[in-house]
């Protein structure tokens, strides 16, 4: 598929995949796609961040490669690695004149035995692929510092192979919950979008498009209550992922409002922590009140 040509067009076409943008996102996004630049999403968790790379692969057809980023992290986890039982399996396969055969050792070293991992597969792909590095900032500096050479160039020096450089592109979607600050230097190669959450009114949307067979009365009933929860001092407030897992849950359940009991009840669709829990169910009449 090719690029919307507008800033309305791509948003059109992120809502027929079942993401709603808003305006300043579908921008950057639309920059991102035309002048060939990295994206870093920030937020809180739950807002969508992971998924607006997951809706472009989709819309676009291009293949989703995903680098899930965790603090211990290294190069080789995230470029490639050598298949070294298979390269063992080989040593054994070959005879004794084959293994003093310098050519054959050379190739234990070659494409066959290469194991592929999302950074490389990025490279090889190039615009037909979408990069998702999720949660950059659970990364060290030292890794996040290798990222910036990688955004930099789109390019991976093998030594035994030789230096494999993309044809063209991909898009590439960085997230980051803020655990930590990024430097200044990765954020300046990239374009930049906070995702914050979403007004009352457009997270009833975004759950009807989720979720459109649920009844508009619960959806509102149900954005309401999560609103009122994120003003409360909770170690882990609901993100619009929470939202429409609770929307769900209550509409399988056949329910098209809130009551207190049945909030209650379902509270594990929206609250993760113990003490959150608790926090809340005191105080329940008064998150289910209004919003219908």
């Amino acid at each position: 598929m090719e690029h919307p040509a507008t800033v309305g067009e791509l948003a059109d076409t992120l809502r027929q995949g079942g993401y709603l943008a808003d305006r300043g996102l579908a921008t950057a996004l639309f920059v991102a796609l035309n002048l060939q630049r990295p994206i870093l999403l920030e937020g809180e968790v739950g807002v969508g961040k992971t998924e607006v790379a997951k809706v472009l692969a989709q819309v676009f057809g291009r293949r989703l490669i995903r680098l899930q980023c965790y603090e211990g992290i290294d190069t080789n986890q995230a470029l490639y690695e050598w298949d070294y039982a298979r390269q063992m399996l080989q040593i054994r396969a070959l005879s004794e004149h084959q293994a003093a055969d310098e050519s054959a050792v050379d190739k234990l070293f070659g494409p066959k035995f290469l194991l592929e991992r999302p950074l490389l597969a990025a490279v090889r792909a190039g615009d037909q692929a979408v990069l998702l590095i999720d949660e950059v900032d659970r990364a060290d500096d030292e890794f996040e510092a290798f990222l910036l050479e990688v955004l930099s160039d789109f390019q991976v020096s093998i030594p035994e192979i030789g230096t494999i450089t993309a044809p063209t592109r991909p898009l590439v979607v960085l997230t980051s919950n803020r655990t930590r600050e990024l430097h200044d230097a990765l954020k300046r190669r990239c374009l930049y979008h906070w995702i914050g959450y979403p007004s009352q009114q457009r997270e009833v949307e975004i759950v009807l498009v989720k979720e459109p067979a649920a009844a508009e009365r619960l959806a509102r009933k149900v954005v309401a209550a999560v609103h009122r929860l994120r003003e409360l001092d909770l170690a882990k407030p609901p993100g619009v992922a929470e939202t429409i897992d609770w929307v769900k849950t209550l509409d399988f359940l056949g329910a098209d409002d809130l009551d207190p009991g049945l909030a209650a009840d379902t509270l594990g669709a929206v609250i993760k922590e113990r003490d959150d829990l608790d926090l809340v169910r005191d105080i329940m009449e008064e998150i289910t009140s209004g919003g219908g």
